[in-house]
């Protein structure tokens, strides 16, 4: 494991980036970081201007490169019972623990360490670094920047994104909708429920629904590209659920979250018209007791899948560096899969487990972060080629 690398890891990891709070103080310390090597960077404002992307080109201006994805958001710790300050590193029994270690801040770590290296080497391909912001939100910080990035920047051959995946090659993932679900009852006495419209149960009929469509794709004869995947159907996710004023009264607002992980080869639209036919058909039954009663939803972001692509620059790199000769896929999402729709060849790989991310005590293997370094040694070894 290189010191450097470390000592950016503590850096980066003593900025507490928990998605609904500021990034800006870490984003001010890697533009300082940059410019300490002569590099520019270039940063992505959010709408409110309290949250940025940042990315810049190392090395020579020219096609070919290789970007190094990586996100500078961590989910909370609160409520989460752990053994020493989240917003240190702490190492002991080979490992490193702290907030963010493994997802993803060591992989930013490593990533911002290969800077000097690339520029040391005189690197004839440049490398490329991007770092968003609220991947943990659903990855809305990621297409502005990556857009921006396809306007401005030599296009880069691959892109490396370091989600941990214990630095094996992953070349496919899901991809879905999260939507928000506003359900509008009518308040009544519940002993005459009948005259009103409860939002609770309205709702509770549309997770039903998401039950029922979770058995249907279950039974369903898998495709040979869904069967790669764990599950190898789409699913349809509830996590949280808020409403109702009191037990005998009929709700008059429900709110809830609905996800959608879609399999590769399946159409996300496809999906959300199936959704909008069942609230359509629930909105009927509802408004004939209560006219101003009934679901809405919004879409808080889409996630792309990333396509398995065999033939891709990124997978051949990855496999090139690494020595694998196989590739997984994941049912979570990735950044990948934007930057594939953006026309960039992309696949993952990064150093930690994903067992491990979100998780009090979240940690990082030594070993793992040491061979993340070998990995980025590589890779500017190749780019100077």
């Amino acid at each position: 494991m290189t010191a450097h690398a470390r000592e950016i890891l503590d850096r980066l990891v003593g900025f507490r980036t928990v998605s609904r709070d500021p990034n800006l103080d870490l984003v001010d310390w890697v533009e300082d970081y940059l410019a300490g090597y002569g590099v520019a960077s270039h940063r992505v404002w959010n709408a409110e201007r309290t949250k940025a992307a940042l990315y810049a080109n190392v090395g020579p201006e020219v096609i070919g490169g290789v970007v190094l994805s990586g996100h500078t958001d961590v989910v909370p710790v609160d409520g989460q019972d752990w053994s020493s300050d989240p917003w240190t590193v702490t190492e002991r029994e080979g490992r490193l623990y702290g907030r963010g270690c493994a997802d993803m801040k060591g992989f930013d770590a490593l990533a911002l360490a290969a800077v000097p290296l690339a520029l040391k080497s005189g690197i004839r391909r440049p490398l490329q670094i991007a770092l968003s912001y609220d991947e943990e939100l659903g990855c809305t910080g990621a297409p502005p920047m990556i857009a921006e990035m396809a306007r401005t920047l030599p296009k880069a051959g691959a892109v490396v994104v370091g989600e941990p995946s214990t630095m094996n090659l992953v070349d496919g993932h899901k991809g879905g909708h999260g939507l928000a679900i506003d359900v509008r009852g009518y308040e009544v006495h519940s002993s005459i429920m009948h005259t009103g419209v409860s939002a609770v149960m309205l709702g509770a009929r549309l997770i039903d629904w998401a039950n029922r469509v979770n058995e249907e794709n279950r039974a369903k004869t898998v495709t040979p590209l869904a069967a790669m995947f764990d599950p190898s159907w789409t699913t349809l996710h509830v996590g949280t659920i808020r409403g109702g004023t009191a037990g005998n009264i009929t709700a008059k607002d429900c709110s809830f979250d609905l996800s959608f992980r879609v399999v590769p080869g399946e159409d996300p639209e496809a999906w959300l018209a199936r959704l909008d036919a069942e609230i359509a058909r629930l909105n009927a039954e509802t408004r004939a007791i209560r006219p101003d009663a009934g679901i809405s939803r919004i879409i808080k972001y889409f996630v792309p899948p990333l396509v398995p692509d065999h033939e891709g620059a990124a997978e051949a790199l990855i496999r090139r560096i690494t020595g694998q000769n196989s590739a997984r896929v994941v049912s979570y999402g990735t950044e990948a899969g934007q930057f594939q729709a953006e026309g960039y060849s992309a696949a993952v790989c990064g150093p930690g487990d994903i067992a491990q991310a979100h998780q009090p005590d979240e940690w990082i293997a030594v070993s793992q972060f040491a061979e993340g370094w070998r990995f980025m040694e590589r890779l500017v070894a190749e780019l100077a080629q």
